[in-house]
């Protein structure tokens, strides 16, 4: 029996043994599994980091800590940048982070027309985020074109829409009989024309729009852009590495510009103040510009009654077409949890979150980000500022220039040229052409 006993006894000990060994194992599995609805990447506490621009820490915080508190383990560690060196800052950071020099956030914005320049650098948005179908129905066709690269993936979900406005002072246009400006390009110009005021000797004291020079308009190169776009002019090669800028169709349409500001009849001089200065003085009747300048605006000449409307078009055109530039938020391709952030920007996109913010941005200023969700285009309308961006949005679009700055100091340059009679047109546009191709083809390959 106690032979017995001893064997028993062992038997059991193994087996309890084996009970303990299983259970440890078991609860070690299940430390490790993902809970419902959990991803691998936010088993450990994680950190974020995110760039923006615009907006401060109020405007952004609230809808962050509703982001941390629904994904716990994710922490965003928000940084509002400066505008006056973001991009050139932004794209050496990435470029270091491929060789681990120095670190770059993981989520940022990028303008709309940087995405051939910037793709490589960025993580493609996984389809089990969005797919391309839920893109194309819940934003407006740019920002598809926009934020899509040649190799056929999204690189960004646009953070809001904007495009080209007319500005305009409401008592110069109600002096003429006018309550805003005519939405057909011959009409608009007409219009241009009467409300233009000049003295004796010629000179305008009085301008009836900014339009046909550089140096004195805050957006020429975008207003020329716009121009070539309502021409329909494809200037852009398929794969984003070539322009050609040298054509009999856009040398008119640089001449159409810079004509403007030649001649008697001129419409705008090189010798005027801004356009920005013109209109804070009253001395400018419509100006063509993003809607954020109306911030500037208020703040320079709160007085002024101003509102804006959609961009003049081309009678012949089937369709309107506008201009866009606009921002979105992209991931970083050396990001450590790409999908995390992923789901980040795909909360900020969200119906709820994009109200909240435009709320919390309209306590410390006029409106905020115009919505970039279709299904919000009538929050718009009606509404100062931002009801021309929602009667626009639908036909934005924009080229998808790679170096924008290299791209607008360029245009900028042939239309200097061009007025000041240092070169013809076509000479202008070589050079431009040429110091373009140059870039781009390294940038955007």
């Amino acid at each position: 029996m106690e032979e017995k006993q001893k064997k028993t006894l062992i038997i059991v000990g193994v087996v309890v043994v084996i009970l303990i060994i299983a259970t440890v194992i078991l609860f070690l599995l299940r430390g490790n599994s993902p809970e419902p609805g959990q991803t691998p990447e936010t088993q450990t506490p994680i950190t974020l980091t995110y760039w923006g621009l615009w907006e401060p820490s109020s405007v952004m915080q609230p809808v962050i800590d509703e982001f941390e508190a629904a994904n716990p383990g994710i922490n965003i560690e928000y940084s509002q940048q400066t505008f006056s060196n973001y991009e050139s800052k932004l794209f050496t950071r990435l470029q270091q982070a491929t060789g681990n020099e120095e670190p770059a956030p993981d989520v940022f914005r990028i303008h709309n027309t940087w995405t051939p320049k910037y793709y490589s650098y960025l993580a493609p948005m996984p389809t089990d985020i969005m797919s391309v179908e839920e893109y194309q129905q819940k934003f407006y066709p740019t920002a598809l074109n926009d934020f899509s690269a040649k190799d056929g993936n999204i690189y960004a979900i646009p953070w809001e829409i904007d495009g080209l406005a007319v500005f305009y002072n409401k008592q110069l246009l109600a002096e003429e009989g006018a309550t805003q400006p005519p939405e057909d390009w011959d009409s608009f110009f007409e219009l241009a024309r009467n409300l233009t005021k000049k003295d004796a000797n010629g000179r305008i004291v009085k301008a009836g729009v900014a339009i046909g020079t550089s140096r004195n308009i805050m957006h020429s190169a975008e207003i020329l852009a716009y121009m070539l776009a309502l021409e329909d002019i494809q200037i852009m090669d398929q794969t984003r590495t070539q322009i050609s800028l040298n054509t009999p169709r856009v040398q008119r349409v640089f001449e159409t510009y810079t004509n403007f500001a030649k001649g008697d009849d001129a419409l705008w001089s090189p010798s005027l103040r801004s356009d920005l200065e013109m209109f804070f003085t009253e001395d400018l009747a419509m100006m063509i510009a993003p809607s954020w300048r109306a911030f500037d605006i208020i703040q320079a000449a709160p007085s002024i009654e101003f509102d804006t409307a959609p961009l003049p078009q081309l009678l012949a055109n089937e369709e309107d077409i506008y201009y866009a530039t606009y921002w979105g938020d992209a991931v970083n391709r050396t990001s450590a949890n790409p999908l995390a952030a992923w789901k980040f920007i795909a909360f900020l996109a969200q119906k709820e979150q994009q109200m909240k913010l435009y709320s919390n941005a309209s306590q410390i200023r006029a409106f905020g980000e115009p919505y970039s969700l279709v299904e919000l285009n009538s929050e718009m309308q009606g509404k100062p500022y931002v009801s021309s961006i929602a009667q626009m949005a639908p036909n934005m679009r924009a080229y998808p220039w790679g170096d924008e700055t290299v791209v607008n100091t360029a245009i900028n340059t042939a239309i200097t040229d061009i007025i000041e009679g240092r070169r013809d047109v076509d000479t202008a546009l070589e050079d431009a052409e040429a110091t373009i191709n140059a870039t781009i083809e390294q940038t955007n390959k």
